[in-house]
């Protein structure tokens, strides 16, 4: 019995088709999927230019969350009309930003961060995720850990920015998160600032916590949080953005060349 349906096509030649044309819809599909979030684009040429490719945007999809309430994708995202303090050094599309003021407060280039929901990541019985050591029952730091509580944080200029108050605890994965750390400003001012344990270092050998990313001085200038005992989705963003652009910012010889 032969395969063949004539002499120049066979059952061999016909699935090898069918699988070519399965694969390239498979991309075709998943290439449209991944624009669910984050499409159309914006035009820096024209607010009127919609930017979305090819494939476009698939239909609107209904998601179910934990808290039983429901979001689709893609949406209708509110317009982002917060001014860039920034000015391009050139006239082209996508032309590299040069920060007008200071880019660590004014979300340029790694400060910048999103703006999520203004509201506390929440575990899956409602209750807020990050808190602090001394609103929680029955939590403590291991024994055998430093324990970083009035601990003094050095900042990458080797002088001291700030004492640990207390931590920061993810009650759903059981890591500490964050440090609350006091900072005083010139007037003498006091208040507490967050400092994520990710950019950080606890020497417990040294009796203290060390920070390369920003310089001691630079800590009254981490954005503040409203509850002194809760810390909201936007407020992490901004926090985490404004330490890692230290990386690049905090000391003008960072932002220089190499060689």
């Amino acid at each position: 019995m032969s395969a063949a349906f004539t002499q120049y096509i066979d059952v061999a030649q016909v699935v090898l088709y069918v699988f070519w044309a399965f694969l390239a819809g498979i991309i075709i599909y998943l290439h449209r999927e991944d624009k669910r979030e984050g499409y159309p684009l914006e035009s820096e040429r024209s607010a009127n230019i919609t930017v979305q490719g090819w494939p476009s945007v698939p239909a609107p999809k209904e998601y179910l969350l934990a808290d039983g309430s429901k979001v689709y994708a893609p949406r209708a995202e509110p317009y982002d009309a917060r001014p860039v303090k920034a000015t391009p050094i050139g006239p082209w599309p996508g032309a590299p930003l040069e920060p007008d003021g200071d880019p660590m407060v004014d979300g340029v280039g790694p400060a910048s961060y999103a703006e999520r929901l203004d509201i506390p990541d929440a575990t899956v019985n409602g209750t807020p995720k990050l808190v602090p050591l001394r609103r929680t029952e029955g939590w403590h730091i291991e024994e055998r850990d430093p324990d970083p509580r009035g601990m003094p944080v050095i900042g990458a200029d080797g002088k001291v920015g700030g004492t640990v108050k207390d931590v920061w605890v993810d009650v759903s994965e059981y890591i500490m998160r964050y440090l609350e750390v006091e900072v005083t400003d010139k007037a003498g001012n006091t208040r507490n600032v967050l400092l994520p344990t990710t950019l950080s270092r606890i020497w417990a050998s040294r009796n203290r916590v060390e920070v390369k990313s920003i310089t001691s001085k630079q800590f009254t200038k981490v954005p503040a949080i409203r509850n002194p005992d809760v810390v909201t989705r936007l407020e992490e963003d901004r926090i985490c953005a404004f330490y890692a652009s230290g990386h690049l910012y905090a000391i003008p010889e960072r932002a220089e060349p190499l060689v």
